[in-house]
């Protein structure tokens, strides 16, 4: 990482252009005057007092009151915990209004309008949770590993197991089994005498909803997913599911 990288970086954790450079700038330097700061980088002048300035109001910078004043910069620890208190509020204040607009904001349901891609991990795991919980009749889940498995979806399956729902997971992970092992819930564990091909995870639920997703091919990418409910390509899916696990699944008994 070079000087450009810190101060792109540090422009994403919310100081502005001419902030991050001051501060990169001040890390090199230690103590230094504006007309220092200014030869060092490429602020101009008359921008590194109000860079300097923000930056001492965010906790970064102690300003020294001397003849020309100078400022240096606080220490590295003190720093991050500065930055990471700040985000850790905003992020609160954010997410709080958000909050409040969405319970201002009639509910309206779009689930079975179309088909909806999602990226990340976090977001399909809450995805997949979400419409596991709306299950009434039966769950089919692809699990390839552990990592499928977030504790939410976990839960989730235990619950609608629990309430009479089919709940049905097929993977290559015998401990899948064994987090199972007190829940009405069929676990049915691939191996080299009937083995699966996972692309990566999936589930499908009451015949026509379905979530399908593929872990990266590239360390610089994202889980991506594909979700529907309720409508014809729904439909479509799930039944292709259920007959790959039943495929899958024949004449093996799950443990128990």
């Amino acid at each position: 990482m070079d000087d450009s990288d810190a101060v792109a970086a540090l422009k994403r954790l919310g100081l502005s252009n001419y902030e991050a450079q001051v501060f990169v700038a001040l890390q090199e330097l230690g103590r230094a005057t504006a007309k220092t700061v200014n030869e060092q980088s490429s602020v101009p002048r008359s921008q590194v007092y109000g860079a300097a300035e923000a930056l001492a109001d965010r906790g970064l910078v102690e300003v020294i009151e001397s003849s020309p004043k100078a400022y240096r910069p606080v220490g590295l620890e003190a720093a991050r915990e500065q930055l990471r208190s700040r985000l850790e509020r905003e992020q609160e204040r954010a997410f709080e209004h958000l909050e409040m607009l969405r319970k201002s904001t009639p509910t309206r349901d779009d689930s079975n309008e179309a088909i909806s891609t999602v990226r990340g991990r976090a977001p399909i795991t809450d995805r997949t949770t979400d419409l596991i919980e709306t299950a009434d009749h039966i769950i089919a889940m692809a699990a390839p590993a552990n990592t499928a498995l977030s504790e939410s979806i976990v839960q989730a399956l235990r619950d609608r197991g629990h309430k009479g729902v089919t709940v049905r997971v097929m993977t290559a992970e015998p401990s899948i089994a064994d987090t199972f092992a007190d829940d009405p819930i069929e676990v049915y564990v691939m191996d080299e005498d009937n083995p699966a091909d996972f692309a990566g995870r999936g589930v499908m639920v009451d015949g026509s909803t379905v979530l399908l997703a593929v872990e990266p091919t590239d360390e610089n990418d994202s889980e991506q997913a594909l979700w529907t409910a309720g409508t014809t390509l729904g439909h479509i899916l799930a039944q292709f599911m259920k007959s790959g696990m039943q495929s899958g699944i024949e004449g093996q008994e799950p443990p128990g």
